[in-house]
């Protein structure tokens, strides 16, 4: 299951143009019995620059980094920590529970909770 998560986050990503300045989080994406657990590096990112989305069985995360190097007034010779707009989507192998879903932000680290939807309990058929 985990493999397939990360082999359609990596097509998302190829089919993705991005320019120089564009950065992306790293995401680590786990599994428990009840839910996936997303956890996104974000330094720097505030809570109202971040949007999530779910539906059926795809969580979007959508931020922004704001330039702090334009408006600094300082001349730098070197920059690694990238900045602007980014767009994340991963797609599971099972329906999402969109009423359950968590987000914390501490840290610098994103944490969303996606508990599954739970299955349907056995229904008994009377034969008569």
């Amino acid at each position: 299951m985990a493999w397939d998560v990360r082999a359609w986050q990596e097509r998302l990503e190829r089919l993705s143009s991005h320019s120089v300045d564009a950065w992306s989080p790293a995401i680590d994406v786990y599994e428990t019995a009840d839910a996936f657990i997303v956890a996104a590096e974000v330094p720097g990112v505030t809570r109202d620059q971040i949007e999530l989305a779910v539906e059926e069985s795809r969580l979007t995360i959508r931020g922004h980094r704001t330039d702090v190097h334009a408006t600094s007034g300082r001349h730098f010779h070197q920059v690694e920590r990238g900045f602007g707009s980014f767009v994340r989507t991963f797609q599971f192998g099972e329906k999402l529970d969109p009423a359950r879903v968590t987000a914390e932000l501490k840290e610098g680290v994103l944490m969303i909770s996606l508990p599954k939807v739970p299955a349907p309990p056995a229904r008994h058929i009377a034969v008569k």
